[in-house]
């Protein structure tokens, strides 16, 4: 077992015990509230640029598994913080340990340390830079790293995310009552739709593949000239990583795209329609990540337990006589929906297809579908 320490940009230390891979790693430092699903939060490609905390106290217990990741190419975390590594996993599906995974990718992680202490730092004095370390065990040169770290406004991890070329999707979702079985596709599955890749969840195409969609993935610098050449039904703008003011390009086509085509946009896409609306976008003091916010649909009055993962959130107030909200975050009052007032454009800030989470709001991709079936030219 070696050392490894965790230095926050304000100074705070934590001691604990390397596991993953024994390096060196810096990223934006956020917590996550579920209790399950690490898998599929280390293959989320919206974590890209952070290192992710895990409340809940273990890890480990079940392995992974091929099914459950959500992106191409491994873990797209920084790094990993857990209170107790479990190195012997439990379950029929387990395939490998999960420090076996972290390690085999290059993961740098940190167990041992008081989980519950450092997100209440994080939620008292709000997400910041940090680094861990399982090979230099000095604070001060470790602070002196993480301090010289630009931050994860200065980059454009979407570029670093997306798909390399476009490609075609035809899975659903899985069943309950085994893994290797796909649920039932629709019988009649005539609406196609374009996805822009800004760092796709697989679920996300799974559901629309579910809800009677034939579904095309681009990569997300694919000109909206391009897109619109394709006639898609609708067009989604997925979810991704970092701050939408660095993805200039999406924000350019979504802009050209409004008007000719039904829009959905999931996260990091709401954000991006926020923007090409010529509204504004503010960072969260330590984000939303986890699978229990409750968020209320306005037009039904019904409250949905929701899977959410972003630090920056949509101005509705900015759009006042473009867009209308939709959802609001019953945590904190923030945004989590909004919908055009004249096109047929919706957007969530939250995530319908889960994975993991709750499939309270499952329901937004056959409204979706709805809205391009109503407008079939």
């Amino acid at each position: 077992m070696n050392k490894a320490l965790l230095v926050l940009a304000d100074g705070t230390v934590f001691e604990g015990t390397g596991f993953g891979s024994r390096g060196e790693t810096i990223g934006e430092v956020v917590f996550n509230t579920s209790m399950s699903g690490y898998q599929e939060i280390l293959t989320d490609s919206s974590y890209k640029g952070q290192i992710v905390t895990m409340t809940y106290s273990q890890m480990g217990n079940y392995g992974i598994n091929r099914q459950d990741i959500e992106s191409e190419g491994g873990p797209k975390v920084e790094g990993f913080i857990v209170r107790e590594y479990l190195d012997f996993p439990s379950n029929w599906r387990s395939e490998l340990s999960l420090g076996r995974y972290l390690s085999d990718n290059n993961i740098t992680c940190i167990e041992g340390i008081d989980t519950r202490a450092l997100t209440r730092h994080l939620r008292n004095h709000g997400a910041q830079m940090g680094i861990i370390s399982a090979i230099d065990t000095d604070p001060v040169s470790l602070l002196e790293k993480v301090r010289a770290h630009p931050g994860i406004s200065a980059f454009d991890y979407v570029s670093e995310v997306t798909a390399a070329a476009r490609y075609q999707w035809d899975d659903g979702c899985w069943k309950w009552c085994a893994a290797e079985v796909r649920c039932p596709k629709p019988e009649v599955r005539n609406e196609s739709v374009i996805v822009y890749d800004f760092g796709i969840k697989f679920n996300i195409l799974r559901n629309l593949v579910n809800a009677g969609f034939e579904v095309t993935v681009v990569p997300a610098r694919t000109p909206a000239e391009a897109v619109l050449e394709l006639d898609p039904g609708g067009i989604i703008l997925s979810n991704g990583p970092g701050d939408p003011e660095t993805v200039t390009y999406a924000i350019e086509n979504a802009r050209k795209l409004m008007g000719k085509k039904p829009i959905f946009g999931i996260c990091l896409g709401h954000q991006i329609l926020g923007l090409a609306m010529g509204g504004r976008t503010y960072k969260l003091k330590f984000g939303h990540h986890g699978g229990n916010h409750p968020v209320k649909d306005l037009a039904t009055g019904r409250v949905e337990i929701t899977s959410q993962n972003h630090n920056y959130c949509v101005d509705v107030h900015s759009l006042q006589g473009k867009a209308t909200l939709t959802h609001r975050n019953l945590y904190d009052g923030t945004e989590e929906g909004m919908r055009h007032v004249e096109l047929p454009i919706m957007s969530v800030q939250h995530h319908p297809e889960a994975g993991p989470g709750p499939n309270d709001s499952v329901h937004l991709f056959k409204r979706f579908r709805d809205m391009v079936i109503a407008n079939r030219p």
